[in-house]
């Protein structure tokens, strides 16, 4: 069993109606159709929404995509009409609101990986593949791929994992066209971001998006190259051969795992709350990112 450790009331706005509660954020109508969508300090691992928040955390992902959909939108439009708070809505609101516009989205997460990590490196361990694809000896945790490659999975449910499927299935579900406009678009961003990354002293180790269709157009939706969607490692420290120092949750991971945790991963009990030490390490980290990829000073 996993999930929610505790799952949270939506906030109720006048004129919004509550759509969906995620891991990290909530989903609201608005009377234009358009869509309103909050990211909180929510966050999870290995399945389970943690019962402690992380501050900043919800704007630092939300101001960080908005900056990427600025150096993407060549390569494809994004689904962000305004940052404006809905009239009624809590303070805590700002920084942390996009109002989007409603996308029919792809039941398909599109990952791209350049580098060999997470359940990638286990199934090559056994295989010598990564999602099917047949990748050469002599790769180790954390080494560069030849080329950056693509590899789709199905979106869960909360409290599940994604799927990896065979790219021949995306194109079962959606169309063969659609498909390869999916890889062709994910291996596309990806390339633009790792670039800039790496200009700054970050390597984008992997990373995942979701499209939707308006009016027949591929646009990309919800956050992006963020590090909750993606592998953030420090170019300097990149060593291949075992685990990468990183930008994201690994610090919660971690904790969770060792012994002063007291938790058990395999049962069924909910994990314990961080430490305060904890939470202050892994917003360091969020914050950092942002930092380092847009040079700007978090406030």
């Amino acid at each position: 069993m996993s999930g929610f450790v505790t799952k949270p009331e939506p906030v109720q706005v006048p004129g919004l109606v509550h759509l969906h509660t995620g891991k990290v954020r909530d989903l609201y109508r608005a009377e234009s159709g358009e869509l309103v969508m909050v990211a909180s300090d929510r966050t999870s691992a290995y399945d389970w929404v943690l019962p402690n928040e992380i501050p900043d955390k919800g704007r630092v992902l939300t101001q960080l995509s908005l900056w990427w959909f600025e150096r993407i939108a060549d390569i494809v439009p994004n689904h962000v009409l305004s940052t404006e708070v809905p009239a009624g809505a809590p303070a805590d609101w700002k920084g942390r609101t996009l109002v989007c516009r409603s996308l029919d989205m792809v039941p398909v997460e599109c990952v791209a990986r350049g580098y060999l990590a997470g359940s990638g490196l286990e199934e090559y361990r056994v295989s010598r593949t990564v999602c099917g694809i047949a990748l050469p000896e002599g790769l180790d945790d954390g080494s560069e791929l030849p080329a950056p490659i693509y590899t789709p999975a199905l979106k869960a449910e909360v409290g599940e994992h994604d799927e990896n499927v065979p790219y021949e299935e995306t194109a079962r579900r959606v169309g063969a066209e659609l498909a390869n406009q999916l890889r062709r678009t994910t291996l596309d961003v990806y390339s633009r971001a790792r670039d800039i990354a790496r200009d700054r002293g970050i390597l984008l180790a992997d990373t995942k998006f979701e499209f939707g269709l308006l009016d027949g157009e591929l646009v990309i939706g919800d956050e992006v190259l963020t590090p909750d969607s993606s592998r953030f490692w420090p170019a300097d420290e990149w060593e291949p051969g075992h685990p990468q120092p990183s930008f994201d949750k690994q610090i919660i991971r971690d904790w969770l795992t060792s012994p002063a945790s007291g938790w058990d991963r395999k049962s069924e009990q909910p994990p314990p709350e961080l430490p305060a030490e904890v939470v202050d390490r892994v917003r360091a980290k969020y914050v950092e990112a942002y930092e380092r990829i847009t040079g700007l000073t978090w406030v």
